[in-house]
């Protein structure tokens, strides 16, 4: 069965919003291994990453820049779009994920294939968290405050347990920190 990893870029107090407008001073090296080691051959991800992404990963890997080689890997990949909404593709091996999230997620983790990766897409994440269906939670923790924006968790009445595998500290102050669910306490 093939598994399902999220990755997110978040700030100290859980913002997920807008990286781009807070995160960029924090990348270096360390964290481009991170990010680059998250690659699978499937992604999925929610419209508005999806829009994000093919906005701006076609261009990059048509300039043949120092990034190229990333943004190939980004085309190359299945791209599978979760959407309430019919949507044209403009980038190349992309699809839009058809009936219920839950139900089509089960299907395609019991499809032949490597790790599904889910980038950005926070309403995505949490649908798959309460149905039970990721298996990693990848999460880059930026040392900054951002104080407005959506937040990874939610408010809600059930708790999600999770457990760490995994903790590594960048030189930059950001904490890459992976998680599984855990069986509740």
């Amino acid at each position: 069965m093939r598994t399902i990893a999220a990755s997110l870029f978040i700030s100290l107090d859980g913002v997920v919003e807008n990286p781009g407008d807070w995160h960029f001073p924090y990348f270096n090296d360390e964290m481009g291994e991170a990010v680059s080691g998250q690659m699978a051959d499937t992604l999925l991800l929610g419209r508005k990453t999806y829009d994000s992404f093919a906005g701006a990963w076609p261009g990059i890997e048509a300039a043949g820049g120092e990034d190229a080689g990333y943004a190939k890997s980004l085309g190359d990949a299945r791209k599978i779009v979760v959407s309430r909404q019919d949507l044209e593709f403009t980038w190349r091996n992309s699809e839009l994920l058809r009936g219920d999230l839950a139900e089509a997620v089960t299907a395609l983790k019991n499809e032949p294939g490597g790790r599904i990766a889910v980038s950005g897409s926070v309403s995505v994440i949490r649908q798959l968290l309460r149905a039970g269906l990721l298996d990693e939670l990848h999460l880059l923790v930026h040392p900054i405050a951002v104080r407005k924006g959506e937040r990874l968790f939610d408010e809600g009445d059930e708790t999600i347990p999770l457990e760490l595998v995994k903790s590594e500290t960048f030189s930059t102050g950001v904490l890459y920190l992976v998680y599984r669910p855990a069986k509740a306490a």
